[in-house]
């Protein structure tokens, strides 16, 4: 019986010398950013300009509306919320008070904690002289317990504005956000007296 309990610690002593000594160098988070480069680590992927507005837009509205609830959802007074307000300014060209007016109304009434973008088309709209850029989007908007409130579809105004400063970059803002199209003048056929 000794001899067994002899043999049984030996062979898990050497076990354990065993495994601790047949570690794999493993490679630090550094090393590798160090050794790392952009042809190795991304694909390259090939776009199209209209592909790579659609997501870009999509990537804008998602975060847009990520910022909102975020903001939504704390006080609206502390210097998080006047951080994350000015942060989502940034997002538009010339904002003002109205802004955000009708975006906050209605996340506000479905009391809504979360918002998905599910779908994003860019299309343009031309009123008189000038060629306007619009995205519709399609949103499902979420509660607190992650319970879909159902799915809305939206609009809004944007532009590319080019970099002075760097050839062929472009700085994406939003013009309107939940907006309508804007209507061609008309006068609305009726009885006239």
């Amino acid at each position: 019986m000794k001899r067994i309990n002899n043999f049984l610690i030996f062979a898990l002593l050497f076990l354990a010398f065993v495994s601790c000594n047949n570690k794999k160098r493993e490679v630090s988070d550094l090393d590798m950013l160090r050794n790392s480069n952009n042809v190795k680590s991304y694909p390259a992927v090939q776009m199209d300009s209209m592909q790579a507005i659609n997501s870009i837009t999509k990537q804008k509205v998602q975060e847009l509306l990520d910022l909102s609830t975020l903001y939504l959802s704390g006080n609206r007074n502390t210097e998080v919320d006047s951080f994350i307000y000015s942060q989502m300014e940034s997002y538009f060209h010339k904002p003002d008070s109205a802004t955000f007016k009708n975006l906050f109304r209605e996340l506000d009434s479905l009391k809504v904690k979360s918002v998905k973008v599910n779908s994003l088309n860019v299309y343009k709209e031309f009123y008189k002289k000038d060629t306007l850029d619009y995205a519709r989007f399609n949103l499902e908007y979420f509660d607190a317990k992650n319970k879909s409130l159902g799915t809305f579809e939206k609009n809004a105004q944007y532009i590319l504005l080019s970099t002075p400063m760097i050839k062929k970059e472009f700085k994406f803002y939003f013009l309107d956000f939940y907006s309508d199209p804007v209507k061609k003048d008309s006068t609305s056929v009726g009885v006239t007296k």
